[in-house]
């Protein structure tokens, strides 16, 4: 860098061309000027004011003097080179540092003392008669016992709360948390049960908190029925797909006798007249849950048509069906037995599972389902009954079967009582009235996208929503906009939340996709890539799936044949 110390010297303008410069520092006046036939880069040009005696001119000690500044490279001038380049100066230590920080929140809590100290608005502070033992600190702020007062007068209580609840410091707190929180330098009159109930009108945290209470609504039987295969319960569940084309179980239970029939069908399987009545005749009721073929035309006009009531349980609630579900979980425990004891596939041993469960020990009848229908048990390797005609009056039957009957009612009823008291122990009672707002809770599965969020990170209620009616003890029917307009509007309480928040509040709808159970429901829009993964020995093809409500990288990599045979016009182009 060439230093070209210049006397008087200032820049016209920006845009100099390099003749003007050159111009003008060769015909400078005085002893100091730049030899213009010396190759070198001016790095910058330095120029001194004088401004004042103590800021006197630099040139001024050697314009006496008749020298030359002659420009030298660095590599010609090596020491004087190295000493310029030479860092002299040390750190600087900081000895001393004072920061103070204000909060404009000071200043608001300073003016809402000052109006809520007001003899007219000391009563509605509830502090009559304690600002005489309040203290002023060193803010000038009154205190009791080293806590500040904050007054609810000029919005300074409100804003204490939100920062205390909702800022990025604090992440939506209990009102336990909070209130031991606050209480540690702030004070007002009834502190506790304000923290309270602003965390209860939190709609932030009635949507995405888990409960950590007991489940609502008292268990409500159902009524025991009058006699055989009157009354049943049917579900349908899914299996792997067998040799035979089977993928899915028909499971029908009596509620009277417990016994039941498993039906090995194909999931397309449209119920037909002979699967209902052929093995014990028209039912008087049928309780199921909404599952589509349940709930098809063709399903409840034929019931219509042979006067059979069908009964559906609310939405995501399967203890209204809890006798069949209780039978699905023996039946695919013994499949399961089955399948690791003797392999093979399900449907050949679903036969087999049907005659254990039923010729086994009932504990809600106190005998296996089959000596309750016909009056004996079946005969099996290690139960040999007794073999021969036997000779049997027909009133001795019809009085030995009334007096089974009457017995198993029984039974069945102080059963019900034992698992009701069981049940109610671990519940709360609650009810809600026409007009209340709540929020319903949806299911968290995996791999489900709900509101752009994956996983467990999504909401766990939607709503609020306005209560229309009740309908029974532990069901109330909901107001659901059109976009959940294919969703059974009743609901258990069991699935519903008490909302206090402002009733301007909402959780926005736009991006919900659930279905009938209330599950958030995720669709492929578009395959974005394939390729071919490697396994010991084989190679399956994968693809790479864009997600409907998913941005950026938010994609995931699925079986091809799997996305193939689910969505088929994906590959289409």
């Amino acid at each position: 860098m060439a230093l070209i110390p210049l006397l008087g010297f200032l820049w016209v303008s920006s845009d100099q061309t390099d003749s003007r410069i050159n111009s003008d520092l060769t015909n400078l006046a005085g002893p100091h000027r730049c030899d213009p036939q010396v190759s070198c880069n001016i790095g910058c040009v330095i120029t001194w004011f004088v401004n004042s005696a103590h800021n006197p001119n630099r040139l001024d000690v050697v314009k006496d003097y008749d020298c030359d500044i002659l420009y030298r490279p660095g590599k010609a001038n090596v020491v004087a080179d190295a000493l310029s380049r030479k860092m002299t100066h040390t750190s600087l230590r900081i000895s001393h540092l004072k920061m103070v920080v204000t909060t404009s929140f000071l200043d608001l809590v300073r003016r809402a003392q000052e109006e809520a100290g007001r003899n007219e608005n000391q009563n509605r502070e509830r502090v009559r008669g304690q600002l005489p033992l309040m203290d002023r600190d060193s803010r000038v702020l009154l205190t009791r016992h080293e806590q500040v007062w904050v007054p609810d007068a000029g919005g300074a209580r409100q804003t204490l709360l939100e920062e205390a609840h909702k800022s990025r410091f604090s992440i939506h707190p209990g009102s336990t948390k909070m209130y031991r929180d606050l209480r540690t330098n702030y004070w007002w009159s009834r502190m506790k049960r304000e923290v309270v109930r602003y965390v209860e009108s939190c709609l932030t945290c009635l949507k995405v908190k888990a409960e950590h209470q007991r489940p609502h609504g008292k268990m409500q039987p159902l009524e025991i029925t009058e006699w055989k295969w009157e009354n049943l319960t049917m579900d349908l569940i899914t299996k792997p797909k067998t040799p035979r084309k089977f993928d899915a179980i028909w499971v029908i239970v009596d509620r009277l006798t417990k016994s039941a029939h498993f039906l090995a069908i194909r999931e397309s399987f449209t119920f037909v007249r002979e699967e209902v009545v052929r093995r014990h005749g028209v039912p008087v009721s049928i309780i199921s849950d909404r599952d589509t073929r349940f709930t098809s035309r063709f399903w409840e006009r034929f019931h219509a048509d042979m006067g059979t009531r069908l009964h559906f349980s609310t939405t995501y609630h399967p203890p209204t069906d809890g006798q069949s579900e209780r039978t699905i979980q023996t039946l695919e425990d013994m499949l399961q037995a089955c399948l690791l004891d003797f392999r093979g596939s399900w449907d050949t041993y679903l036969p087999l599972a049907e005659f254990s469960y039923n010729n086994s020990y009932h504990s809600s009848i106190g005998m296996p389902p089959y000596e309750m229908l016909y009056g004996r048990r079946y005969r099996t390797p290690i139960y040999w009954g007794e073999v021969g005609q036997r000779v049997l009056r027909s009133t001795w039957v019809v009085q030995q079967t009334t007096e089974h009957i009457q017995r198993i009612r029984e039974r069945l009823r102080t059963a019900q009582s034992r698992q009701k008291s069981y049940t109610d122990k671990r519940r709360s009672d609650l009810e809600f009235q026409v007009g209340d707002r709540v929020l319903l809770k949806v299911s968290l599965w995996k791999r489900v996208i709900r509101f752009r969020k994956r996983g467990k990170l999504g909401p766990r209620y939607i709503g609020p929503f306005t209560v229309l009616a009740r309908v029974g003890k532990v069901a109330y029917w909901l107001e659901l906009p059109d976009v959940l307009g294919h969703i059974h509007s009743t609901f258990h309480i069991s699935q519903l939340h008490k909302c206090l928040a402002d009733e301007t509040a909402h959780i926005p709808l736009d991006d919900i996709q659930v279905d009938e159970s209330l599950n958030y429901v995720e669709r492929p829009i578009a395959i974005l890539e394939r390729k071919v993964k490697k396994l010991h020995n084989k190679e399956i093809g994968i693809v790479k799936v864009q997600w409907q409500h998913r941005r950026g990288s938010e994609w995931t990599w699925e079986p091809e044949a799997k996305m193939r045979e689910r969505c088929p016009e994906l590959f289409s182009g």
